[in-house]
């Protein structure tokens, strides 16, 4: 697994001549905000592309990420779309639909506020409609702006291109939601506009707990979420390789949203109802030479002998993307799968494998496999055993709790792929694990969140009086 280290710049891009920068036809879509933290680059060849991919803890204990593939394709031709059903009925909705009646929405329709992030692919601004004006209960949005030229120059632009076609396929009430799209008319700029999330990430939410880490309610609670939606991705045959605290994102009324596409892998999907429950009858075959008469009487005597059989189970829906393979070495190290890891291919099961790694730290503060350098965690993530020590819980209730979730965490970090929980019916096994006994799935986006952020959150980061930009927001505004 030897393999260079690079390091990558995360430094936003800088702006296009004024004169140079026109509205543009948008296309609804949505992007995520990216890490604004620096990363390292770790490379491995892949057998059908070239690919990179990066983690690293820095100094504050974020993570990132980074992959790039070999592309030269066309961007695709920005088109207009309706809002979709699950995120149709939002607020901020009405003034994007009021702006955009008379004219596609471009970049003066806009005004920055200030930089909320930046990571390898793009830089993320905080942003109100200029016809808003600057009343502090404006609608809120985030702005992605992308330098196409430069990604193309670091061999990047293939994960831009990937994420949005990802994004356009979206519509989850815990996924994004991506209210324009446009080009600087004449530059190498694409810009997104999408939902700005007060709350910040999970990282960050858990390192204002206490001991950094979650109770057991709320990481069930936001590992349910985040179930819904990989359970939504897979379906789409979208395996999303990137599952990590802060790629989850808090909505302003506490609910999550998943981010970062850019290291999706696409495939497909057949979705279907599975009603195996792979239990034994226990019923013993009878010859058929069985002389008919005794045939009747062994059979009515089996029925009054017998105990009342289980009714049956509901078919259970299961949509997983079964042919999605690659060979490419991408993620977050701290998160990779072990076939990842050992330099194999890998399929839709490297999502469970991130999502036990993502419930063992909300509930443990730290990562199952880490080790003291990159190549350490790894060799860690192939060789040493999964060890779970017993969670602190106060009442015997939250203990069987407890033992469920060490159980759900076994039973998804399993290193070989074939027996690890999901495999096979995907989200549909998880969600029958007694971890999540009692839990309906179908209300979850109704229930009340474990932290709300409060109104003030959004006000104050849309404040006027906040203090000034970075000179790179700076001269955004001028072009802008």
């Amino acid at each position: 697994m030897a393999a260079p280290i690079a390091a990558s710049s995360s430094s936003p891009p800088k702006p296009p001549n004024a004169a140079m920068l026109q509205p543009a036809p948008y296309l609804p879509d949505s992007t995520p905000a990216p890490n604004s933290s620096s990363s390292s680059s770790v490379s491995s060849a892949s057998s059908s592309s070239s690919s990179t991919a990066s983690g690293s803890t820095l100094p504050d204990g974020s993570r990132s990420s980074t992959f790039s593939v070999d592309d030269s394709a066309a961007t695709a031709t920005p088109a207009s779309s309706p809002p979709r059903p699950h995120r149709a009925g939002e607020v901020a909705w009405l003034p994007i639909r009021a702006a955009s009646a008379s004219a596609p929405l471009g970049p003066r329709d806009f005004t920055l506020v200030r930089r909320v992030g930046a990571g390898d692919i793009g830089t993320v601004y905080l942003c109100r409609l200029e016809s808003e004006g600057s009343n502090s209960k404006s609608s809120a949005y985030a702005m992605k702006v992308v330098d196409r030229r430069a990604l193309a120059r670091k061999g990047k632009l293939g994960r831009a291109d990937a994420e949005k076609r990802v994004l356009r396929r979206l519509d989850h009430p815990f996924l994004p939601t991506m209210f324009a799209d446009f080009d600087a008319a004449g530059t190498n700029y694409s810009c997104v506009v999408m939902e700005f999330c007060p709350g910040g990430d999970l990282h960050s939410l858990r390192h204002r707990m206490p001991g950094r880490r979650f109770p057991l309610a709320s990481a069930r609670f936001y590992a349910a979420e985040v179930l819904l939606a990989l359970e939504y991705l897979h379906m789409m045959g979208i395996v999303y390789r990137d599952l990590k605290p802060e790629n989850v994102l808090i909505r302003g009324d506490g609910h999550i949203m998943l981010t970062d596409f850019d290291l999706s892998l696409e495939s497909t999907s057949s979705p279907a109802l599975d009603d195996d429950d792979d239990e034994e009858t226990g019923m013993m075959p009878i010859p058929a030479c069985f002389p008919e008469v005794h045939l009747r009487r062994l059979m009515k005597w089996r029925r009054r002998a017998a105990p009342p059989r289980p009714r049956p189970r509901p078919p259970r829906f299961v949509a997983e993307p079964v042919d999605a393979r690659s060979s490419s070495f991408v993620g977050t190290h701290e998160y990779v799968a072990p076939e990842v890891a050992s330099g194999g291919g890998h399929g839709a099961s490297v999502d469970w494998w991130a999502y036990g790694v993502f419930l063992y730290e909300l509930l443990y503060g730290r990562t199952p496999f880490v080790g003291d350098t990159n190549e350490a965690t790894l060799r860690n993530i192939v060789r040493r055993p999964l060890q779970c020590p017993p969670l602190l819980v106060g009442s015997q209730p939250h203990a069987a709790e407890a033992a469920a979730a060490r159980d759900l965490i076994s039973r998804l970090l399993d290193k070989d792929p074939r027996t690890r929980l999901g495999s096979r019916r995907g989200a549909a096994d998880v969600k029958a694990h007694p971890f999540f006994r009692g839990l309906n799935f179908a209300l979850l986006r109704s229930s009340t969140p474990p932290v709300v952020p409060p109104p003030a959150a959004l006000h104050q980061h849309c404040s006027t009086k906040a203090a000034a930009p970075s000179p790179d927001v700076q001269q955004l505004f001028d072009q802008f």
